[in-house]
């Protein structure tokens, strides 16, 4: 599998208010921002707690029905076992929970290198491909 997450320690992570970096609530609705996502470079979804999954919905909305060609990040409390459907969602990005191995990230992508249904990123299933 060709990984397209760009895996980031938390120390590497800079939010110096940057006018085209959003950072987009964790309650709102993607549908209705009203900035023009053309000027936008890096959107911030934050997980608070990762039993909270609700930025997997705004990723995959940003990047299937918005278009969004720029950087989507997960911010917050980030998991290596939630890497991998990040990526599937839409996710470019991941800062990972301080204290957390980078390293460590690629045995999920390894252990899950192939997916049956399509996703944000490959939308055609499997069957679809030709393979």
């Amino acid at each position: 599998m060709n990984r397209r997450l760009n895996i980031l320690a938390a120390e590497e992570h800079v939010d110096d208010g940057d006018p085209k970096v959003l950072q987009l609530p964790n309650d709102a609705d993607p549908l209705a921002i009203e900035v023009c996502l053309e000027d936008i470079e890096r959107i911030d979804l934050n997980f608070p707690k990762f039993t909270d999954g609700r930025a997997y919905s705004q990723a995959f909305l940003l990047r299937r029905r918005l278009g969004f060609k720029g950087d989507i990040r997960a911010t917050g409390d980030v998991l290596i076992d939630q890497l991998v459907q990040m990526e599937r969602t839409g996710f470019s990005s991941a800062v990972l929970k301080e204290g957390v191995d980078a390293t460590d990230a690629q045995r999920q992508f390894d252990r899950f290198s192939a997916f049956y249904q399509g996703d944000a990123i490959k939308p055609a299933p499997h069957f679809a491909a030709g393979t």
